[in-house]
């Protein structure tokens, strides 16, 4: 089953899991490249981001990463049963309460993968894999998504104008 490339929210992701709890889990961060079968979900993390952007507009969000390890070695031939990752999430949602709105991140890196936050692009079954393909992350700009200018254009300033107006020997302001 193939998604469309969306931003996918916290409960469509846990949705998409807890729908087929038999399957193994693998995620695939680039063509062809998948997280080794013996991978751990370390933690799962809320963050709620505040920020302003370049048109001075206040934007917040809340995102859920859920984090992967991959040890040096592979401890097993399988990856984790869906089931065990539910479980997971349980257990770190009696503790936090994740906001089922909250964008959904996966961060991972190996010793050829840079660490990175990537996000869920599509699911795929493929027998009894249940593969999460991911990608990255892009930077925006909010305010030209708006319709708008990134800030309000500075005028320039010429050295000769700031030597005139601050600079003296008796200030000592330069």
């Amino acid at each position: 089953m193939l998604l469309k490339e969306k931003i996918m929210n916290w409960n469509e992701f846990k949705t998409q899991l807890a729908e087929n709890p038999g399957l193994h889990l693998q995620f695939e961060f680039a063509e062809n490249q998948r997280v080794s079968p013996s991978f751990h979900i370390t933690e799962i993390k809320q963050a709620n981001i505040t920020a302003v952007d370049c048109g001075g507009k206040i934007n917040a969000w809340t995102e859920v990463i859920v984090q992967l390890w991959e040890p040096n070695t592979d401890q097993k031939e399988r990856s984790m049963p869906i089931s065990k990752a539910m479980a997971i999430i349980d257990l770190v949602e009696k503790t936090v309460p994740l906001n089922p709105n909250s964008i959904v991140k996966i961060e991972f890196g190996n010793d050829h993968f840079e660490t990175r936050q990537m996000l869920p692009q599509d699911f795929e079954i493929i027998n009894d894999e249940f593969i999460v393909r991911l990608i990255a992350d892009r930077t925006q700009c909010k305010a030209i998504g708006r319709g708008e200018s990134c800030g309000t254009p500075k005028p320039k300033v010429k050295i000769s104008d700031i030597q005139n107006s601050c600079c003296s020997s008796e200030t000592g302001c330069c």
